[in-house]
C-alpha cells in the first residue's frame, strides 16, 4: 500500500480483540490515545475486533471512532474466538510495529513504550509477562502448569504464553498461523521461524468490569492445539520422525514381550493359551507397524508438497 502524503502510513498499530467489554472501552481508548500520541504523534491506528459482542461494545467503538478516526473496528456476526479476531486484525494492520492487547483494562497501555524500547534493542517479538497476576488461584495455578509444559515442549524460555500484551515487527505476522486456539503459541511459532523472541515483565491490573470470558475448557483445547502445533510446524516435513519413532518403540516392546513368552513356552515354563500378555505383544507389534506406515505415507505427502513450502527469509544480498 502506497503512503498518501496527506495521510502517511502509521508507525504503530494496535489490535484489540474483544467480547462484551462495553464498560472498559472508553477508558481504554482514552489511555491508548494519550500513550500513542506521545510515542508516534498522529501516526498510529487502533483496530478493535468485536468478536460478536452482545452488549453495547460496538456502539462505544463507533463513538471512539467519531472522536478519533484512528480508532477503527471490525465486527463479527458471531463469536469466533480470539485467534480469529487476531487473524483478521493482522490482515488489516499497516504499521511497522504491531501491538496486541486485551480490552478488559488488565493490560496497561502505559507499558507500550517500554515494550518498544525492548524490541528495538534487537528483537522481533516482545511478549508480556504478567509476573504478578491479579487473578483467582483457579486461573493462575493451571496457567503456571500450562506455561511450564509449553516451555518444555517448545524450548522457548518465556514465562507467560497467554499474556495478550505483545509487540511484533510487521514482518513477523505473515509467518504466523492464527486459528483455533493458536494465539497462545504465537511466540513459539515466531521462535521456530527464526525470529528473535523475548519477554518483558508488565503490570497486570485486577479486572474492573465484567467477568472473564475464558473457562477451564481453554486449557484442554490449549493442550490439543499444542499437539497440533508440534505436528504441523516441527514435523510437517518429517512425519516419520514422530510416527516412526513411536511405532518402532511400540513394536519393539511388543516383540520383546512375545520373544520372552516364546522362550518360556519353548522351555516348557508356560502355556501361551492362558497368557493374555501374548495377545498384548501381538497387538503392540501391529499398532507399531501401522504407526510406521502412517509415517511413511506422511513422508510421501510431505515430499510432494515441498515445492509449496514457505521458508522464513531474513534478508538477501544480490
Amino acid at each position: 500500500m502506497q503512503a498518501n502524503p496527506q495521510h502517511p502510513l502509521p508507525i504503530i498499530s494496535v489490535v484489540i480483540p474483544l467480547y462484551n467489554e462495553e464498560e472498559s472501552l472508553r477508558e481504554l481508548g482514552q489511555r491508548l490515545e494519550t500513550t500513542l500520541q506521545q510515542m508516534a504523534g498522529e501516526r498510529y491506528e487502533v483496530i478493535f475486533v468485536d468478536d460478536g459482542s452482545r452488549d453495547g461494545s460496538f456502539a462505544v467503538i463507533q463513538e471512539l471512532h467519531r472522536n478519533n478516526p484512528r480508532f477503527q473496528a471490525i465486527r463479527f456476526r458471531t463469536n469466533y474466538g480470539k485467534s480469529a479476531a487476531l487473524s483478521v486484525g493482522f490482515e488489516k494492520v499497516r504499521g511497522q510495529f504491531v501491538y496486541t492487547m486485551d480490552a478488559d483494562l488488565q493490560d496497561d497501555p502505559a507499558e507500550l513504550p517500554a515494550m518498544m524500547e525492548k524490541l528495538e534493542s534487537g528483537y522481533d517479538l516482545v511478549s508480556g509477562w504478567k509476573k504478578r497476576r491479579h487473578d483467582p488461584w483457579h486461573k493462575t495455578m493451571p496457567s503456571k502448569l500450562f506455561n511450564k509444559v509449553v516451555q518444555t515442549v517448545t524450548k522457548l524460555k518465556i514465562h507467560d504464553f497467554n499474556c495478550g500484551l505483545k509487540l511484533y515487527r510487521q514482518e513477523v505476522l505473515p509467518q504466523l498461523s492464527v486459528y483455533g486456539e493458536m494465539h497462545r503459541y504465537l511466540p513459539a511459532q515466531a521462535h521456530w521461524q527464526g525470529f528473535r523472541v523475548t519477554e518483558l515483565p508488565v503490570t497486570h491490573h485486577a479486572r474492573k468490569h465484567g467477568v472473564s470470558k475464558f473457562g477451564v475448557s481453554r486449557f484442554v483445547k490449549g493442550y490439543l492445539d499444542l499437539l497440533t502445533l508440534l505436528l504441523t510446524f516441527r514435523y510437517s516435513t518429517r512425519p516419520l520422525h514422530v510416527f516412526g519413532t513411536i511405532g518402532t518403540v511400540v513394536a519393539l516392546v511388543g516383540f520383546l514381550i512375545d520373544l520372552w513368552l516364546s522362550i518360556e513356552w519353548f522351555l516348557g515354563m508356560t502355556s501361551l493359551t492362558n497368557r493374555p500378555l501374548a495377545l498384548l505383544g501381538v497387538l503392540m507389534i501391529i499398532v507399531g507397524v501401522q504407526l510406521v506406515s502412517i509415517g511413511l505415507i506422511g513422508e510421501m505427502i510431505a515430499k510432494n508438497s515441498l515445492n509449496n513450502a514457505r521458508y522464513s527469509i531474513r534478508e538477501t544480498v544480490e
